[in-house]
């Protein structure tokens, strides 16, 4: 049952799931000024979604109509848990659900979920299948890497594949390089061949396989489809500071600086509007060496912005400086 994966165009152009980047507040910008064809949420804990908890971490999965396709992604490692929060997130109305299997957070290692999941191959097969159970009318897919340690690409992608996947994110580095070495694109090739030839019966079965790893933009990620045949690409640190990255007539180098503000400020109102008080106001700040940079006195700008508590104290700093806005 593949979905909503079946209606998008190829090649696939998503967005990558980020902690504390690609909340509410981001992605009702960057559906606003360049929507990717799949939109995920940020990953969250399936204990945490059966627990106590549960009230706070909704306003993770918080989205609205027009980021459709927008995929859950959850991380976990006791299947009932996964089974129940596949279902909560089916009952929220999203259109898949991916499951992180390669966050190398060592809080998230712990619990067995994350990267650990590599370490754990029977274990990650249960953790699908219990997503499957609990979510039976939406598509499953995984996030992941090339292996733990070492390259394990030969043996780990067959055994997602075992589970009935619908799509498979690589990320191109082990859990062990993390961000020290170049994405190793050749071996996410390698991927894609392993999972032609399983499925070379069956063609029909075969599960979507995307690339991630050190493409900042459209350009990049048509380059790598064509060199290593991946069905699609997902982008993620290339969209800092940019909601029109994937947009296909719009570039941020043609966008006005002044109206590169007035997103940002619109952006930073946004986030007050659905966060404040909820979460820090410093998570916001994140985003604002990314859209203030590449000009005479953006590092100054900066300075005062990262002194703000507020919307309105941003908004003040901006219209002193540009009062044009």
């Amino acid at each position: 049952m593949k979905g909503f994966w079946e209606k998008l165009p190829r090649p696939i152009m998503a967005l990558a799931p980020m902690a504390d980047v690609t909340d509410a507040a981001f992605r009702r910008v960057i559906a606003k000024y360049g929507k990717p064809d799949v939109m995920w949420t940020e990953f969250v804990s399936a204990d945490g979604l059966c627990s106590v908890g549960r009230e706070v971490l909704l306003r993770d999965f918080w989205f609205q109509e027009n980021e459709h396709p927008i995929v859950a992604q959850l991380f976990g490692s006791n299947p009932e848990n996964m089974k129940e929060a596949a279902h909560i997130a089916a009952e929220l109305g999203f259109d898949g659900i991916d499951i992180n299997m390669g966050c190398p957070d060592r809080n998230i290692e712990k619990q067995g979920a994350g990267a650990a999941m590599m370490r754990n191959p029977k274990g990650a097969q249960a953790i699908i299948r219990a997503a499957q159970e609990g979510a039976p009318s939406l598509p499953i897919s995984v996030k992941t890497r090339i292996g733990y340690g070492t390259n394990m690409i030969d043996t780990w992608i067959p055994t997602l594949c075992d589970a009935g996947l619908v799509a498979i994110t690589i990320h191109g580095r082990t859990r062990k390089e993390m961000s020290l070495v170049p994405a190793r694109w050749d071996v996410i090739g390698n991927a894609v061949q392993i999972v032609d030839k399983l499925y070379a019966q069956t063609p029909t079965e075969r599960p979507l396989i995307l690339g991630n790893g050190d493409v900042t933009n459209r350009e990049e990620a048509m380059q790598k489809v064509s060199q290593y045949g991946v069905d699609g690409v997902m982008i993620g640190r290339g969209i800092f500071g940019n909601p029109w990255l994937f947009s296909q007539t719009v570039q941020k180098e043609n966008i006005p600086f002044i109206e590169q503000l007035r997103v940002m400020m619109e952006h930073t109102h946004l986030f007050e509007e659905l966060f404040g008080g909820k979460k820090s106001f410093d998570t916001m700040k994140k985003h604002y060496k990314a859209y203030i940079n590449g000009f005479d006195g953006a590092k100054e700008l900066r300075v005062r912005l990262m002194a703000t508590h507020s919307a309105d104290e941003v908004e003040a700093v901006l219209r002193e400086e540009y009062p044009e806005l």
